[in-house]
């Protein structure tokens, strides 16, 4: 398998691709529209065609490339199928794999910071949007959120896989990149050490957190599979923009 890693610093989010070394077809998990031509690179200078695009839930934070890397190279778009999203070619349910290539992607509903997310699953390595972070949880408190949602989500799903599979998040904020499923059942102060549901309601009702600033033009435009609105601020032009840098691993 063909893999990497890479991050786009103006939401923090990283998108994974994802290559079949047999046939060179490939798969973009959360693709960042303003980070589309450093994804286009990257598949040509490996000599792979991109076959899917596959987000992990409706992003609050950025828009995804899901629309304009299906106009510039013909791939299709994978979603959550209920999210109901017209604009998708293929929709993602739990128990059906997402063939790429030899590769076998399994998608796992995993709702709580949306109730459409999903994770997905290849081999030994989870890709788990931001249901599960490095040492903490995505948020819960807009797009149909739940924490008991989450916590179930991560308990009885995420922390049940062995301990040694690779945790691949959708964010991280302190440039870490991979964790593991042992490692945050131990490690995550929101989840880990044996939390109760309880205890983790109580931690994230403590949170406070700040209205999100983009999540009024994101969504909207992800419910479209990437459009960016016409109407966006300029101090929040660079999350449409190319970036003259975009770091990748």
């Amino acid at each position: 398998m063909i893999f990497r890693q890479l991050f786009e610093p103006v939401s923090s989010t990283y998108t994974y691709l994802l290559g079949c070394e047999e046939t060179g077809r490939a798969v973009l998990i959360d693709p960042v529209v303003n980070s589309i031509e450093r994804d286009l690179a990257e598949l040509a200078r490996l000599g792979l065609k991109l076959e899917y695009t596959l987000d992990t839930h409706i992003h609050a934070d950025h828009i995804t490339s899901a629309r304009e890397l299906k106009q510039k190279t013909g791939s299709k778009i994978a979603a959550p199928a209920m999210d109901c999203l017209p604009c998708t070619d293929l929709g993602v349910e739990e128990g059906k794999p997402l063939q790429v290539g030899r590769l076998s992607l399994q998608p796992i509903h995993t709702p709580g910071h949306t109730d459409g997310h999903f994770a997905y699953r290849l081999d030994d390595r989870i890709f788990t949007g931001d249901a599960l972070l490095i040492e903490g949880c995505g948020r819960t408190d807009f797009q149909n959120g739940s924490t008991d949602a989450l916590y179930r989500s991560v308990t009885e799903k995420l922390f049940t896989l062995p301990e040694d599979y690779l945790v691949y998040p959708a964010h991280d904020y302190k440039q870490r990149r991979i964790s593991k499923i042992g490692q945050e059942k131990d490690r995550n102060i929101r989840l880990g050490q044996g939390k109760s549901l309880e205890e983790f309601r109580e931690i994230m009702d403590r949170l406070d957190l700040a209205y999100p600033k983009f999540i009024d033009y994101a969504v909207p435009g992800n419910k479209q599979c990437g459009v960016c609105p016409t109407d966006l601020p300029e101090r929040l032009h660079h999350y449409c923009e190319q970036m003259a840098r975009t770091p990748q691993g």
